[in-house]
């Protein structure tokens, strides 16, 4: 098979490198792949259907259109700031709301008189990409292409990417564990993860339980070696864009009970689902603060 490069197909196709890189990323394009940070497409691949996708919700058109116009002050401004700061922190992120914000805001890091970790700084500016990336490209169903991009986003320059047994935007090549819990082996992680997207996939308009469920195998799977709390927390932000529901944050006020509702999930639902609806009713403030219909 010979591949060519995102820039020869897409001039071939008359479509915009960014739209091709979408495309690889969204699991479009049928035997492209990832090589380090370039994208190989097969040289007769063609150009993706289109499929009917659901209506925009009133939040993700404000997004759009604030990320487009590099609007300060607004949802957008909060949500990059807010989630980032809140995932990161809940892995171990020493950063602060106020240095994420500067971060954010400014470029810069601002920090004096302490020492900081680089791959905090490096994961920060990282998720950031990753949260445009969800606002630009939540139109399609989940792939593992697209979960695979979005590790590969926010792990993309830490050094983590300098050891040799740790893959990103691959999946895990070691066997690792969560809270104690043995996960799903490596040699297993692509048939739990391909079943587990055919499932949900299948459902046409999956509900907010659903998103949760999803969460939950995904987390129980665990199929990075490291990473996978954040993008786990990214795919359910972006299903709630996608399907119009209220998306939520959980904050560090609700991080032990988010972690409580995780590992009672299977015999007890209502212990995840409370914390993710009382995250919902925070983000519906919000939106009544920025005057958006939920």
């Amino acid at each position: 098979m010979e591949y060519i490069s995102v820039k020869e197909w897409a001039e071939e196709h008359g479509v915009a490198e960014r739209t091709a890189r979408n495309y690889c990323a969204q699991g479009k394009i049928e035997g492209a792949y990832l090589v380090g940070k370039t994208w190989n497409i097969p040289i007769d691949a063609e150009l993706p259907k289109h499929r009917r996708v659901l209506k925009e919700s009133p939040l993700l058109s404000v997004l759009k259109a604030e990320k487009a116009g590099k609007t300060t002050g607004g949802i957008y401004h909060r949500i990059q700031i807010d989630l980032t700061y809140s995932s990161n922190h809940m892995e171990g992120s020493r950063l602060t709301h106020e240095q994420t914000r500067y971060i954010f805001e400014t470029n810069t890091i601002g920090v004096t008189g302490q020492s900081v970790n680089v791959d905090d700084i490096i994961e920060t500016t990282n998720h950031f990409r990753a949260i445009d990336f969800i606002i630009d490209d939540c139109a399609s169903k989940l792939t593992e292409a697209y979960i695979k991009y979005l590790h590969y986003l926010l792990k993309s320059g830490t050094s983590d990417e300098r050891k040799d047994w740790f893959m990103v935007g691959d999946y895990k090549k070691l066997p690792n564990e969560v809270g104690g819990n043995d996960t799903v082996e490596p040699e297993n992680v692509h048939r739990e993860i391909k079943a587990l997207l055919k499932e949900y996939n299948a459902n046409k308009r999956p509900s907010i339980e659903d998103i949760i469920d999803f969460h939950y195998r995904f987390e129980a799977i665990h199929p990075f070696q490291d990473g996978n709390g954040r993008v786990g927390r990214l795919i359910m932000f972006r299903e709630c864009l996608r399907l119009g529901h209220v998306p939520f944050i959980i904050t560090d006020e609700l991080k032990l009970f988010y972690y409580n509702g995780l590992r009672n999930w299977p015999a007890v639902k209502g212990y995840l689902m409370d914390t993710c609806l009382t995250a919902q009713d925070n983000f519906k403030i919000l939106l009544g603060k920025f005057r958006i219909k939920g």
